[in-house]
């Protein structure tokens, strides 16, 4: 404690909260299923004072957590239960320091919130594409150091796709900057994407530019009941072709994931007349005033009726309905959540691959447990599926789900490495993935890993004890 001491009368004055009242909030993981301890909360109102905060924690050598929205399903947000560790949030760097509309481009503080960031972009007729469940309170710097995936992938990529510039203070407290939210930047190697995915590991993110879009003309949401899981690969194959590459979104949800969320909901509707095994949401968006995505969508539909490959479907008629549409597929961890929690796997495989998984993985758990609740979803489009076990009625949860973690969830990820996936598509490693990483991650990858957080972070005091084993 006196390290940690001596690092606090090093710091500005306003920076430093004791309060356990206030920071024990900040130390509870977003599942609330681990509790971190610390001695003092950390709040920079700037660049610099994050500078001052990362050289005294230099000086004393004690660990640094930083966090954004504090919606990490992996724990790499909170800080170890043993107190040695300070907590630093950047939720006061929340300012928008530029958005050039001509440019496509909008540079921000790393605490802004996600859905701010979006508004500010939707007032000058733009859009920013990253959209997630959490962006009322996830931050625009979490959402860099995890590599944030989203609804909008399938159109506009990962969030280190959008990433124009990034500026990110270093353990020693020297600063990395290179915001000029610049399309082509040929000068070396591309240093910023060390820094996204990283989950604070090698720096602390400050800000960032990224890319704009122009507002879609014309937005076209439907909700299909699917005959057959195995064509998933088809029907998005056929709507993409129908609306030429328009697909922003399209995402899977069970029958029994839906029933999840309608039973927990009562006030919540069926889209459709006829309940369904299987289930796509898919979105197309376009600026053109030309093209008619009203047609495509006609389209589409008329095709897949025609072979068989849907049994039911509807277009949203209103933005309302197309908000009910999404309601349903944002607040299935929510339901999972009313009926005892689940056991989460976030796996990707290839696209063509996804169905034979999904079957797989089933089969798989019903050979151990035959009355576990399989609620699976995600964004297929991607290849990113959300296979989550939730225990069944008349079960002790907390029993149910260490039996899952330890007999089940192996076997899991076990199948989609020898698919060719991962067991990490989106969640990133935190503290709780480092095993699968060991086990299941590329050893020159790892190794390199290992190497380059030496070569930054050579006392391991950014995020000590995350991302990298």
């Amino acid at each position: 404690m006196q390290c940690i001491d001596s690092v606090l009368l090093d710091l500005p004055e306003g920076v430093v909260t004791k309060d356990q009242d206030i920071i024990s909030s900040y130390v509870t993981d977003f599942r609330r299923q681990y509790v971190g301890a610390t001695a003092a909360l950390l709040r920079p109102r700037n660049t610099a004072e994050v500078q001052a905060i990362i050289r005294a924690c230099a000086k004393h050598k004690v660990g640094l957590v930083p966090q954004g929205g504090n919606t990490s399903y992996c724990t790499a947000a909170t800080p170890s239960a043993d107190g040695q560790e300070l907590l630093v949030s950047l939720e006061r760097m929340n300012r928008l320091r530029e958005l050039d509309a001509e440019n496509l481009s909008v540079t921000a503080e790393a605490g802004m919130i996600l859905s701010d960031l979006q508004r500010a972009a939707a007032d000058v007729g733009l859009m920013l594409p990253l959209a997630l469940g959490s962006q009322q309170s996830c931050r625009i710097g979490g959402n860099l150091s995890t590599n944030a995936g989203g609804i909008n992938v399938v159109r506009y990529g990962m969030t280190r796709d959008l990433v124009l510039g990034l500026e990110a203070v270093l353990p020693d407290g020297s600063l990395f900057s290179e915001l000029n939210p610049l399309r082509k930047n040929n000068s070396g190697y591309d240093v910023k994407q060390l820094f996204i995915g990283a989950e604070g590991t090698l720096g602390v993110v400050t800000g960032v530019s990224l890319k704009l879009v122009r507002r879609p003309r014309q937005t076209i949401t439907a909700f299909l009941a699917v005959r057959d899981i195995v064509s998933l690969a088809t029907i998005l194959d056929a709507a993409q072709t129908q609306s030429g590459e328009a697909i922003t979104s399209f995402e899977y949800i069970s029958g029994v994931s839906l029933n999840l969320l309608l039973g927990a909901k009562g006030h919540l509707r069926h889209p459709l007349e006829q309940e369904s095994e299987h289930y796509v949401i898919l979105e197309a968006a376009t600026a053109s005033p030309v093209l008619n995505l009203e047609e495509c969508m006609s389209a589409l539909l008329a095709e897949l009726y025609e072979s068989a490959l849907i049994s039911d479907g509807t277009i949203a008629a209103s933005e309302q309905q197309r908000a009910d549409l999404w309601h349903l597929r944002e607040n299935i961890p929510e339901a999972e959540v009313h009926h005892g929690g689940s056991v989460k796997h976030d796996i990707a495989v290839r696209t063509s691959r996804l169905a034979a998984f999904i079957e797989s993985a089933c089969q798989l758990v019903r050979k151990y447990r035959s009355d576990a609740i399989l609620s699976v979803y995600g964004h297929v489009g991607d290849g990113n599926v959300h296979f989550n076990i939730v225990p069944p009625d008349g079960t002790d949860k907390a029993i149910f789900k260490r039996s899952v973690e330890q007999d089940i969830s192996p076997e899991i990820y076990r199948l989609a490495f020898e698919m060719g996936g991962t067991f990490s598509a989106e969640y990133g490693i935190g503290r709780v993935k480092l095993d699968l990483l060991q086990r299941y991650g590329a050893k020159g990858k790892v190794d390199l890993m290992k190497r380059i957080k030496t070569a930054i972070d050579p006392h391991g005091l950014l995020n000590p004890g995350k991302v990298v084993p």
